[in-house]
């Protein structure tokens, strides 16, 4: 699979709550989850995406 880097911009309250979630996901499944992997979980889940 290819990666390409992309820059967003979300409300600093929403990176504060996605923040608490992925500490809360990474003690669920016992790995390490950072805001960024909850965004691309999100996105992947919302539009049905594959990893190609």
């Amino acid at each position: 699979m290819k990666n390409v880097q992309i820059n967003i911009s979300i409300p600093a309250a929403w990176k504060d709550i996605l923040e608490n979630m992925a500490r809360i996901y990474s003690v669920e499944e016992e790995k390490t989850l950072t805001y960024l992997d909850l965004i691309r979980r999100a996105i992947k889940e919302k539009y049905q995406l594959d990893d190609e």
